[in-house]
């Protein structure tokens, strides 16, 4: 099989959890041939253990690399709309993490620039890679009676999960101004998306785009785009949120959230006249945690079976870089395209005009 040679730009926790020793497990498909970050001490901290020597400081010198075939993009979501379309520019391939970008327009601007390059675009949904999802979504999309379905996402922050079981090197020697240049540049982003909405509409939206991003992309590979935005709400500064999206025949009961509590209380669930069937995930920052299928069903409405699924060891962002290889030697598009993203963030519009409509309602 083609071995493709990977640049990473940004070299934060999911690149040094997840993404680095699933490409070193890939050994076979993947090389990492240089990385970028706007972090000295990160640079020398993740270059000097994975013996990385080509350490950048600006993308753009990593995107002229002719030892770079493809790169991951794993930056603040506010410049990957920026990197993207350089990277496409460059002639570079391109897997780039979630939120692909926070606007219509930026999007727009990411299918066009992958048009003129020819180039894959992948974006970092992996939960959908899961063998567990896309046997769920088999059974669900044969089914001809499905009555409600459910997508829940409560979590407890990364952080709670990452400190007691991972090493990550720090950006502690970049000055406060950094941050806060990107914050300002996130909220310039949002403006242009939802306008000059409240605080709380902006950090829900932020949420969608960060947290959500994996459940209304599953939600939508499984059951389909929505009709429309029956309801939604946002509580608590917009931190907590519930939707209804409307499927015709059934409704699809939408709820996310951030807590204190370190674990992932995460699920798809589909219920039919006699069968249910629910998708549990847990933390990514743990590799090879299961990913289960469960199956309720009755036959005779008197007795019920219940099967839970594990499709194997393995881990969703290692089948995730599998399909990007796939795309990469077959060039067959992704599932988890550009195109595809823009049906989220068409999602995302609805959820805020709806929360919008309804703010009177909190008194």
């Amino acid at each position: 099989m083609p071995r493709f040679r990977i640049g990473i730009i940004g070299c934060g926790s999911v690149a040094q959890i997840v993404h680095l020793p699933t490409l070193y497990q890939l050994g076979d498909l993947f090389e990492v041939t240089a990385i970028c970050d706007v972090s000295d001490n990160v640079l020398a901290g993740v270059g000097g253990a994975w013996g990385i020597e080509s350490r950048l400081r600006d993308y753009r010198e990593l995107l002229a690399l002719d030892t770079v075939d493809a790169v991951l993009i794993a930056n603040p979501g506010a410049v990957h709309a920026e990197v993207t379309i350089a990277a496409l520019g460059a002639g570079k391939h391109v897997l780039v993490e979630k939120p692909m970008c926070l606007t219509l327009a930026e999007n727009d601007a990411i299918v066009a620039a992958q048009a003129r390059s020819g180039k894959i675009v992948q974006v970092g949904t992996m939960r959908r890679y899961a063998p567990a999802f896309i046997e769920a979504c088999r059974i669900v999309q044969s089914m001809d009676d499905i009555r409600l379905a459910r997508v829940h996402d409560i979590i407890g922050g990364n952080a709670l999960v990452i400190d007691p079981t991972s090493r990550v090197i720090k950006a502690d020697d970049l000055p406060a101004s950094a941050s806060a240049t990107l914050r300002r540049r996130r909220d310039e982003l949002i403006r242009a998306a939802i306008g000059d909405a409240p605080a709380d509409l902006r950090t829900a939206y932020t949420m969608m785009l960060g947290l959500s991003t994996h459940d209304t992309s599953a939600m939508r590979e499984m059951l389909g785009m929505p009709l429309r935005v029956l309801h939604a709400a946002q509580r608590q500064g917009g931190r907590y949120m519930t939707t209804v999206f409307d499927y015709g025949a059934f409704v699809c009961l939408f709820s996310t959230g951030a807590d204190n509590i370190p674990r992932y209380d995460t699920c798809l669930e589909v219920f039919g006249e006699s069968r249910v069937i629910r998708v549990d995930y847990d933390t990514p920052f743990v590799r090879n945690l299961p990913i289960t299928l469960s199956i309720t069903e009755s036959g005779d409405g008197v007795s019920q079976t219940r099967s839970v699924t594990h499709p194997g060891w393995g881990d969703a962002f290692t089948e995730e870089w599998r399909a990007f290889h796939h795309s990469l030697v077959s060039g067959e598009p992704p599932k988890a395209s550009p195109q595809d993203f823009r049906q989220d963030l068409l999602l995302y519009q609805a959820m805020i005009q709806r929360m919008a409509e309804g703010a009177g309602e909190t008194g």
